[in-house]
């Protein structure tokens, strides 16, 4: 029986324990550079057996919110790297989720104002963030996005791949999660609402996770699976996402994932930072089954959970073999020594919600750990 708080080893990264720092965005990075302030943050929590750092866009193409890293300026990888020497020296590893958000995007954010773009030309029923020209921040409605040619398609996945490895060489992270959830472009692939394509990589299941699973090929074969996760969120409503039969996709998702020996699947139960019991569909989703799809098929990667998971559900889920790993969002803004406080019963910092996005140290850097 395996232990939430024992250490773990999940394709080539070492783990001090089972427990994950989910990715958050926080919109603190100004011109797409982390500073020092964020290697504080992270510092701060690398008690975490792994933190997963926020969503950081592969291009300027790929960003849809201000002030959030990226990995596609020298700057900006400078700036990673003073972040992941800081969670290092305290003891962490720190995986760069790596990230292109495919239409929710805003033309302001877009090189030289273009439109978004995504698997189909749908405008998502979303907003996005943007800073104004005075400098105040604002949610604005998402742009039209064009739809994405065949002949692009081998450029954004050259964009993942030089993404991976700059985020491990030069930004020195321990790998990546490639973010494949919450409405974003390799998702918008997957579902049917977003992808009316009628060309190799749209219509039956095999073609619309095509894409999902030549993402995660190339990255894989350019920094090795076992540096390699992928997160996905079969049923979020998040941005816009929707398909009617979400188990046999992502079923058969996971199934093509199984043979690229990825360190880990990161799995949103539920609508993302809401009921877990979210439906789309006709039907309860199935997680239980979708791990089964994934082991049959030869899958080996360590098995993460996520959203709503209190430290009496996380320890339960290690504990019984439902998965390997948890991972928890929003507590770990308020607390950055969960591990500490979910070990010892200890009661929790309350989350100040005002300042989650934008500002400064405020509701980022200043939550007190335990004495």
């Amino acid at each position: 029986m395996s232990n939430l708080f024992e250490p773990v080893t999940i394709g080539s990264i070492t783990l001090a324990n089972r427990i994950a720092m989910a990715p958050l965005t926080r919109n603190r990075s100004p011109n797409s550079i982390p500073g020092d302030l964020t290697a504080t943050y992270y510092a701060q929590r690398a008690t975490a057996g792994l933190l997963i750092s926020e969503g950081t866009p592969i291009t300027q193409q790929g960003q849809g919110y201000a002030d959030v890293p990226g990995l596609y300026k020298p700057e900006s990888l400078a700036g990673w790297r003073k972040v992941t020497d800081a969670a290092h020296a305290a003891g962490g590893k720190i995986v760069a989720q790596i990230w292109h958000v495919g239409r929710i995007s805003h033309t302001s954010l877009q090189p030289n104002g273009g439109a978004p773009v995504a698997p189909s030309a749908i405008t998502a029923k979303s907003k996005t963030y943007i800073i104004n020209p005075d400098g105040t921040g604002a949610f604005v409605e998402t742009s039209a996005p064009r739809a994405l040619t065949l002949d692009e398609i081998p450029g954004i996945l050259e964009d993942y791949r030089r993404a991976a490895r700059t985020a491990v060489d030069e930004a020195g992270f321990d790998g990546v999660e490639i973010h494949a959830a919450n409405g974003y472009l390799i998702d918008q692939f997957l579902r049917s609402g977003t992808n009316h394509r009628d060309d190799a990589y749209g219509g039956s299941i095999e073609n619309r996770t095509r894409f999902l699973f030549e993402v995660a090929q190339t990255v894989a074969n350019e920094i090795g699976g076992g540096r390699t996760g992928i997160r996905l969120s079969p049923v979020t409503p998040a941005n816009d996402a929707f398909d009617p039969e979400p188990q046999p996709l992502f079923n058969r998702a996971v199934e093509r994932l199984a043979s690229l020996n990825l360190a880990f699947i990161h799995v949103v139960e539920g609508a993302t930072g809401g009921p877990r019991d979210y439906m789309q569909g006709d039907n309860a989703f199935d997680y239980v089954a979708l791990k089964a799809a994934y082991r049959k098929a030869g899958g080996t990667g360590a098995w993460m959970v996520n959203n709503g998971y209190t430290g009496e559900m996380a320890r339960h889920a290690v504990e019984s073999g439902y998965a390997d790993l948890v991972s928890f969002g929003r507590p770990f803004i308020s607390n950055p020594d969960l591990v500490r406080r979910l070990k010892d019963n200890a009661p929790l910092n309350e989350l100040d919600g005002t300042t989650l996005y934008g500002g400064g140290a405020k509701g980022y850097t200043d939550y007190p750990a335990l004495a």
